[in-house]
C-alpha cells in the first residue's frame, strides 16, 4: 500500500511539474507605439500612440494574432509665402494633425528560450488615417500589411516584457506607402 501512494505522489509530482512546463494558451499585449511614418512626397513623421495584441494558440508554437494600434502626432509646413504674408514679412506655417489607426490579423511563430520568447509574425487588414490642416480634413481607409517581430521577456509567470518591430505598408490616397513601428509594453499570459 505505501508503495502504491508513494507511485501516486510521485506521478502527481511529475504530472504537476510537466504542466506547468506547457506553453501558456495565449496573451494579451498592452504598450506604447512608435511610427515613423511616410506621408507621401518623400516627407515622413514621427508619430507616438498605442499597440495592442490578443494571441490565442493554435499550435505549440504557432497562433492568431489580432492587433490594434493608433499613432498621432503631426507636422509643420511652411505655407506658400506670396499667399500667406504674415505683416512683418514671414510665412505662416501649415500644421497639419495626423491619426493612424490599423487593425491587423495574422499568423505568429514563437519559440521559448527560458525567459526569452522570440517571434515573426504577418498581418494584413484595414487601415485608416485622417488628416487635419488648418480647418480642412482628409481621411482614407485601405489595406494594410505588416511583418515583423519581437522578443517578450518573462517577469514572471503571467507576465512579460515585449519589445517589437514591425514594417507597416499601407496604401493612402491611391499611394504605397512604407511605415516603421516600434513598440514595447507588458504581455500577460493565459
Amino acid at each position: 500500500m505505501r508503495t502504491f501512494i508513494a507511485a501516486a505522489c510521485v506521478s502527481f509530482l511529475f504530472v504537476t511539474l510537466s504542466s506547468a512546463q506547457l506553453l501558456p494558451k495565449g496573451n494579451v499585449f498592452i504598450g506604447y507605439s512608435y511610427a515613423h511614418a511616410d506621408v507621401g512626397g518623400g516627407s515622413t513623421v514621427n508619430l507616438n500612440g498605442w499597440n495592442g495584441s490578443l494571441e490565442g494558440r493554435i499550435f505549440p508554437h504557432v497562433g492568431i494574432v489580432a492587433d490594434l494600434s493608433g499613432v498621432y502626432g503631426g507636422s509643420d509646413a511652411p505655407g506658400i509665402c506670396p499667399v500667406l504674408v504674415v505683416p512683418g514679412g514671414g510665412c505662416i506655417n501649415v500644421h497639419t494633425s495626423i491619426h493612424q489607426t490599423n487593425v491587423l490579423f495574422g499568423p505568429r511563430v514563437s519559440l521559448s528560450v527560458g525567459k526569452i520568447r522570440p517571434f515573426a509574425h504577418f498581418l494584413v487588414g484595414v487601415v485608416h488615417e485622417s488628416l487635419n490642416s488648418n480647418g480642412s480634413s482628409n481621411s482614407n481607409t485601405s489595406f494594410g500589411d505588416a511583418f515583423g517581430g519581437g522578443i517578450d521577456y518573462k517577469l514572471f509567470h503571467v507576465a512579460a516584457w515585449r519589445f517589437e518591430g514591425d514594417y507597416v505598408g499601407t496604401r493612402y490616397f491611391s499611394g504605397r506607402q512604407s511605415d516603421f513601428r516600434l513598440s514595447t509594453g507588458l504581455v500577460f499570459n493565459f
